[in-house]
């Protein structure tokens, strides 16, 4: 599981920019799936995390930082054991998409993920 979530974290790199009004229009509950199109971590994963002040944070991922900007675009980093992933894109409203890429162990992925506001 630990390797699941490490890949599936590698959908959001934290940016310097601080938090803003416009950055908290995306605060809330977010729902992820994490689609692997290459390598050899799982294929989906589908986890929540939370958006404080246009902080990403997830209650079980101590190693996980990341970002909103103002008008949306996200960046996400995870670290978990001798696993890694970080990735970015773009929120939208109550949606949002993008790119991801990392590794487990030896094993290099990289996908897309979807993220739905609930």
């Amino acid at each position: 599981m630990i390797g699941r979530i490490a890949c599936a974290g590698a959908m959001l790199l934290a940016v310097a920019a601080p938090a803003t009004a416009a950055s908290r229009n995306y605060d809330g509950s977010w729902a992820l799936s994490i689609i692997t199109d290459r390598g050899g971590c799982d294929r989906n994963y589908d986890f929540n995390v939370q958006i404080v002040n246009g902080i990403v944070s997830h209650p079980n991922l101590v190693r996980l930082t990341g970002r909103v900007q103002p008008k949306g675009a996200v960046r996400v980093s995870v670290t978990v054991g001798d696993k890694y992933a970080s990735g970015a894109g773009r929120l939208v409203r109550s949606s949002g998409s993008g790119r991801w890429s990392g590794y487990s162990g030896g094993s290099r992925c990289s996908g897309h993920w979807k993220a739905q506001r609930y």
